[in-house]
């Protein structure tokens, strides 16, 4: 018997759920004390004064391939048109495990400051619940400008904290640090407007 065009077992969810893989692979290559294994892992001297440890380096590539599959599970189920329920949750699942986890390990290794993944988690957990509010009324609650703008400073700053800030490092411009203030602010933005938006539905009898 064939498939169904909106299996859950389609080419977008199939992306989406080797985003959740890589996230895991991610947190372990941060995690992992390669040292204590006896896996001594290269350092690398930039400009003779930062010295840059080659496991971030690794799960800076994963976390941009990674970061990649959340545009492109998206663009195929549009093409294809293979939106699903099942897509719709696994995929913001996948985003928060790829994000959450990589902040709090930054944060907990002193490379961020913790502020930031707290503002991060309490935002989504705000967010997801007034999303679930309104979808049990029926409604659907669309994704709004600062959202998306904050999502892009994220992936983009985490991505250069991962890179060592380079190669903005030797020209000491913080743009790394920058960009994950700029999305913590962007987070308590969005969240305002989204609770502003729904308040209604939410205090509903």
């Amino acid at each position: 018997m064939a498939r169904k065009k909106n299996s859950i077992f389609n080419l977008p969810n199939k992306i989406t759920i080797a985003r959740i893989i890589m996230s895991f692979v991610i947190v372990i290559v941060l995690v992992l004390p390669f040292d204590m294994l006896g896996i001594n892992l290269p350092k690398l001297f930039v400009d003779e004064k930062i010295v840059v440890d080659v496991k971030y380096l690794i799960a800076g590539f994963l976390f941009v391939f990674a970061a990649l599959t959340d545009w492109l599970d998206g663009y195929f189920a549009r093409k294809r048109n293979q939106i699903t329920d099942f897509g719709k949750m696994i995929d913001a699942i996948a985003d928060k495990l790829l994000v959450n986890s990589v902040l709090i390990i930054l944060a907990a290794t002193g490379f961020i400051h913790p502020i930031i993944p707290v503002i991060i988690v309490m935002r989504d957990t705000v967010v997801n619940s007034i999303k679930m509010v309104a979808s049990s009324k029926g409604k659907v609650v669309a994704a709004i400008k600062s959202g998306k703008l904050k999502t892009i400073c994220l992936m983009v700053g985490i991505s250069l904290t991962l890179f060592y800030n380079l190669p903005f490092e030797l020209w000491n411009i913080r743009v790394a640090d920058f960009l994950l203030f700029l999305s913590a602010v962007l987070s308590l933005i969005s969240c305002v407007q989204y609770y502003m938006a729904n308040k209604d539905l939410i205090f509903e009898d």
